[in-house]
């Protein structure tokens, strides 16, 4: 099986999330004497930091537009960007992407780039060359809305019911408020929340590849007929 197998509209419905980031007083826009490194992560001190890392977003937006019109051959009325605070979209006729800038809450004195691809329209385009070589290497998770949502309990208790040889094994939280997901031969932990499923993978990859590893979850729920029916 291969991520050509899931429906599009599972394909539609799937996250890649890439993550970086950096020390503030490395950006751009930072002068050391002028100004000074946020203690805090709020509203003021993040609309501090899209000022200052806006040369940085500028720059990564743009070579993203141009490496996607090439790579991809789009045309002027099938690719647009736009650039907003700390944050840029750039929308494809088969895709979107957004980049975001945000100050790290447990380290102000950091921020956090987050890269965000949705609404693939086929898993095909995800396993050309050219797809491969704008974005292979650059995410490390996925993310699937649950369309019904579901009680994290209700999930904890389907998995511990199955047998031990059906592949799944799950950890929780006194409180319940999320589990984790072993699945046998999957390399990434998977999170249920009740209203996402979230796979985190060890190291990153490209989307067609995160597909196949959430195909390999969504092969494993179909031991259960009420795990299946959360992935549609």
């Amino acid at each position: 099986m291969t991520a050509s197998d899931l429906p599009p509209g599972i394909v539609a419905g799937i996250s890649f999330i890439g993550r970086g980031g950096g020390q503030v007083k490395a950006l751009g826009g930072f002068r050391k004497g002028h100004h000074t490194l946020p203690d805090a992560a709020n509203e003021t001190t993040n609309a501090f930091l899209a000022k200052i890392c806006a040369g940085e977003l500028a720059g990564e937006a743009e070579r993203l537009f141009q490496d996607t019109r090439t790579a991809l051959g789009y045309k002027r009325r099938e690719l647009a960007l736009e650039t907003a605070g700390g944050s840029a979209l750039l929308t494809a006729k088969d895709f979107t992407v957004e980049i975001a800038y945000a100050l790290e809450p447990a380290d102000p004195a950091r921020y956090a780039i987050t890269t965000t691809l949705r609404g693939l329209r086929s898993a095909e385009l995800a396993r050309t060359p050219e797809f491969e070589g704008l974005f292979g290497g650059r995410f490390g998770e996925v993310s699937f809305a649950l369309r019904k949502g579901a009680r994290v309990e209700d999930v904890i208790d389907l998995i511990e019911a199955l047998e031990p040889g059906d592949g799944l094994r799950v950890e929780f939280p006194s409180d319940c408020r999320e589990c984790l997901i072993r699945v046998e031969g999957v390399d990434a932990v998977v999170r249920c929340t009740g209203q996402s499923l979230e796979m985190v993978f060890p190291r990153n990859g490209s989307p067609a590849g995160l597909m196949d590893g959430f195909l390999a979850v969504r092969h494993a729920f179909s031991v259960s007929p009420s795990l299946n029916r959360l992935l549609g």
